[in-house]
């Protein structure tokens, strides 16, 4: 199946982390590079290290590519007591250091052939800037630097957020100007990000960008955008937020990832989309799957900007900012759709279905204890004409994870 990678409007003429309420990186204004596209140099199945080998994107590309019999290298903080549980039981090579210790850096990327840069500080809201600069901005010009200088091929996980949003509401692509876009320090950082990958480009680094959009699935160990499928799940789903994203499987932006690095242009973008709704129907399919009540309808605006006032009021008294302020509010009102047909057309970058990817991610939450007692069963049959799957999924009581 080739998923339709434009939004509902654009399909009417011929022929993709919002990160609302999550954390997890930083930045200013996109610095235009005048950089020549090139092919990618031969990648094959060497050694690779990964950054943000405990996240949700990291850790399904050090699994993916595991199962691949790679060789996979993963960059690790310090941190005290034992292996991070999202590494328990794999066989890599775990390297302490930190994107602030360019030393480390290199030690980490010497003999490695390729890179994959998924670490980053995510936050929607206006705090956390310094932070987000030192590690998305500072740290990614250094781990860039230092593949570099190793001769490493470099795959740069930013996010569509870097980009800009058009104004006539047709979706965005990798050449849209920046703007239309909520600018807390997680998009301008994101730019600055891209900025110097692409400043090492210049000076040689073989390196290509990918954009993903909001990404759901399994191994989402913090959690992360899984947070938002959680709270459906747990009966928290009353009324969803007016605007629209992109969602995705981040199984298929792992396989996008991959083919980014063996044939994707070197200093080019690409952006790995999915399906676009509006957050009322993301969080009816959630309903459905998690067997909750749908949504009653969409927030109104002026309840969405209050709510991220009365956020912004909470972080000022309480000094620590909530999920729930006036940037994630901001944004989680956005028609947030991009084409991805750069991508399909250059990577054969495709997309499961999105309720085959919902079941999957529930199924590994209740699994894994992040879900309440589910008092329904949800069954995704192997006939059910959205589905790719030659399987049933089933959710049950005893699949909730507290067993």
């Amino acid at each position: 199946m080739v998923a339709d990678c434009r939004s509902p409007r654009d399909r009417s003429g011929a022929a993709d982390d919002c990160c609302f309420g999550s954390l997890d990186a930083e930045g200013s204004r996109l610095i235009a590079m005048n950089t020549t596209a090139s092919a990618p140099a031969a990648v094959g199945h060497g050694s690779c290290l990964v950054t943000g080998g405990t996240g949700l994107v990291g850790n399904n590309v050090v699994r993916r590519f595991l199962e691949q019999g790679r060789r996979v290298r993963v960059l690790v903080r310090p941190r005290r007591g034992g292996t991070d549980p999202s590494l328990e039981g794999l066989a890599v090579d775990q390297v302490v250091g930190r994107l602030e210790d360019e030393p480390s850096l290199q030690q980490a990327v010497d003999g490695i052939s390729l890179v994959i840069h998924s670490a980053a500080v995510v936050h929607c809201g206006w705090r956390h800037r310094d932070e987000m600069h030192r590690v998305n901005v500072e740290g990614t010009a250094r781990l860039a630097r230092a593949a570099r200088r190793a001769g490493a091929r470099f795959v740069h996980v930013s996010s569509v957020d870097a980009l800009g949003l058009r104004a006539d509401g047709v979706p965005g692509d990798e050449e849209t100007p920046p703007g239309g876009m909520v600018e807390c320090p997680y998009v301008i950082t994101k730019r600055e990000a891209e900025a110097a990958v692409l400043a090492e480009v210049a000076r040689g680094l073989d390196a290509v960008i990918v954009n993903p959009v909001y990404m759901i699935g399994p191994w989402d160990w913090k959690p992360s955008s899984g947070r938002m499928l959680l709270e459906v799940g747990n009966g928290k789903g009353l009324l969803a937020p007016p605007g629209a994203n992109d969602f995705v499987d981040v199984r298929d932006v792992v396989a996008g990832i991959e083919s980014a690095a063996t044939r994707g242009q070197t200093g080019r973008r690409y952006i790995l989309g999915g399906h676009p709704l509006t957050y009322l129907e993301a969080w009816r399919t959630f309903a459905e799957v998690t067997g909750r009540r749908p949504p009653l309808g969409n927030a109104p605006p002026l309840a969405v900007r209050t709510a991220g006032w009365f956020g912004d009021l909470a972080a000022a008294v309480l000094r620590r900012e909530p999920p729930v302020n006036s940037a994630a509010a901001s944004m989680s009102m956005l028609r947030h759709n991009f084409s991805c047909q750069r991508a399909v057309t250059e990577l054969g970058y495709r997309f499961r279905p999105f309720l085959e990817t919902v079941a999957d991610a529930w199924i590994w939450f209740c699994e894994h204890g992040y879900a309440g007692s589910q008092p329904e069963r949800y069954t995704l049959s192997a006939s059910c004409p959205t589905s790719c799957s030659s399987k049933t999924r089933t959710i049950s009581p005893s699949a909730s994870g507290t067993t």
